[in-house]
């Protein structure tokens, strides 16, 4: 047999199907009065560093890889880039593919970037996640998983996001629609990798105000690099404000793997935060 056909075989045991492609805003997304956008595109870099970035994203929609045998857990996931573009192979679509062959359901957002508000650039992409979230469960019978082991994992800005629709999930700026929207989106779980944009710009060593841990906030796995440039001190805050609500946290933070490294390889302990989420997943039950 041909290299090239054993390694089509193989991929083809992970996969149930080509993934699915669901808008989230069918009749349009709600955007601010005045707002214009260009076409979107994908940048390109000279020379390439193999990071595939969109911007000018108008149309947000989700795309599910399904695995051949789901377990019933599925994962919202989040691709970082400042809320200015998605870096969305090594920061999505690869996350996604690696779910899938632990049995749990990949679910790309392509949320709305780059920033339509400089002060408050979660607003959109927040909107985006809380529809996605309802979307999930409204289509969970079809897709094969279960409505109460959704999770969400994002990087960068997307962590960001993630932490936001974890504990933010039902402060709606949009109006609801009930074919579409639950009245509870709160995600099950949350994965927040190399998170932004959590503390104090003046201190680093104090979270932001609108980060409040409660007691019906979903348990949290957070992932950083102690020498990323964005302090890793913003994900060890928001471990130990969980561990004062005694709710299931844990934290991971490594000596070195600087900023991005999303599903890059360079040899370094960092590349294996996957396993160690997977190890997590296992021991609350939402991989078997």
């Amino acid at each position: 047999m041909k290299l090239t056909t054993a390694l089509f075989l193989a991929c083809g045991s992970l996969f149930a199907a080509e993934p699915i492609e669901l808008k989230l805003w069918p009749q349009g997304a709600p955007e601010k009065p005045g707002f214009k956008s260009e076409p979107e595109k994908k940048i390109v870099k000279e020379p390439s560093d193999g990071v595939v970035r969109l911007t000018n994203v108008t149309e947000p929609m989700i795309t599910v890889f399904k695995p051949e045998k789901p377990n019933g857990t599925s994962v919202l996931v989040c691709p970082g880039g400042g809320y200015s573009i998605l870096a969305y192979e090594h920061e999505g679509s690869q996350v996604c593919e690696f779910l899938n062959q632990h049995g749990v359901t990949g679910i790309l957002l392509k949320y709305r970037v780059p920033r339509r508000d400089p002060a408050d650039p979660s607003r959109e992409p927040l909107q985006d996640a809380q529809r996605a979230m309802g979307l999930i469960r409204h289509h969970a019978t079809e897709w094969g998983i279960k409505p109460d082991r959704v999770g969400i994992l994002g990087f960068s800005a997307g962590g960001h996001l993630t932490v936001m629709t974890a504990l933010h999930a039902n402060d709606r700026t949009y109006t609801t629609d009930p074919a579409m929207d639950v009245e509870d989106a709160t995600p099950n779980f949350a994965i927040p990798v190399y998170p932004a944009y959590l503390t104090e710009k003046n201190s680093g060593f104090e979270l932001l105000p609108e980060f409040k841990v409660t007691a019906k906030s979903p348990p949290i796995c957070l992932i950083h690099a102690g020498d990323d440039r964005i302090t890793a001190a913003g994900s060890a805050l928001i471990y130990l404000e969980y561990k004062k609500q005694n709710i299931p946290a844990e934290l991971h933070i490594y000596a070195k793997g600087g900023h991005g490294f999303g599903m890059k390889k360079n040899g370094e302990p960092v590349n294996e935060w996957p396993a160690r989420v997977i190890e997590w997943m296992r021991s609350m039950g939402y991989v078997e």
